[in-house]
């Protein structure tokens, strides 16, 4: 009896030429798929990055009211105004640097009732560390005034005019941040140009804190400033 035995695949059969075949094209398509995910991948990852940008804008400036503490933009200046009077919210309020008496009075609720809105220069621009009051109708300027540093709401703090003569000469005085021109020129030794040079001085440096500042306008030296202090107030 004869045996035999196949110990190779016979290349003329179809299974085994089909079989290697297929091998192939799963191998080339692996890496087709694997070739395409790591594209993918890539692509995604970019794409998240970009929209996890954020710009952040300047702050706007410190608000006042509700709004303070509000975090100011690096560099920028403000302003601390204590309104009272004929306001709604009367108090403390912290302004931006350039902020007017409209600004305030918003930020302090608007006007009463009983006040005297004709009586306040809106379009004024505040002073640090000035005190504002609106007055009521009736009230002058001066009445309820507690002291230096108080402005009324239609008086300028640094600059511009006086809205009456007592504001800027009550108690036979000048108030030296309040007056004008003319109020200026009242007093003993000073003639047009060092009453300009006193606005200068003023509108340069927000307010005179003492009568003694007044060493620093040109002009003024120490016999004109003796001579000016029992005349002058701040």
């Amino acid at each position: 009896m004869t045996v035999s035995f196949r110990t190779a695949v016979d290349p003329s059969e179809p299974g085994g030429p089909r079989w290697r075949v297929g091998v192939g094209a799963v191998v080339v398509l692996l890496f087709v798929v694997l070739a395409v995910s790591v594209a993918v991948s890539a692509f995604a990852t970019r794409g998240g990055a970009a929209d996890e940008l954020v710009t952040v804008e300047p702050g706007t400036g410190a608000e006042a009211g509700a709004g303070a503490g509000t975090a100011s933009p690096a560099g920028a200046s403000v302003v601390f105004v204590h309104v009272h009077g004929r306001v709604a919210a009367p108090g403390l309020y912290e302004l931006p640097h350039g902020a007017r008496v409209v600004d305030v009075v918003a930020a302090a609720g608007g006007f009463t009732d009983e006040a005297d809105q004709a009586a306040v220069n809106l379009a004024r621009v505040l002073v640090d560390g000035e005190q504002l009051r609106v007055p009521a109708v009736g009230e002058t300027a001066d009445d309820g005034v507690a002291g230096g540093g108080d402005a009324a709401a239609g008086g300028p703090a640094a600059g511009g005019t006086a809205t009456g003569g007592g504001t800027a000469t009550g108690g036979g005085t000048v108030d030296l941040n309040l007056a004008d021109d003319a109020a200026l020129q009242t007093l003993p030794g000073v003639g047009p140009a060092t009453a300009a040079a006193i606005l200068s001085w003023r509108d340069e440096n927000g307010r005179f804190r003492s009568v003694d500042d007044l060493l620093g306008v040109p002009g003024i030296g120490p016999k004109t400033l003796e001579a000016l202090r029992e005349r002058v107030r701040v």
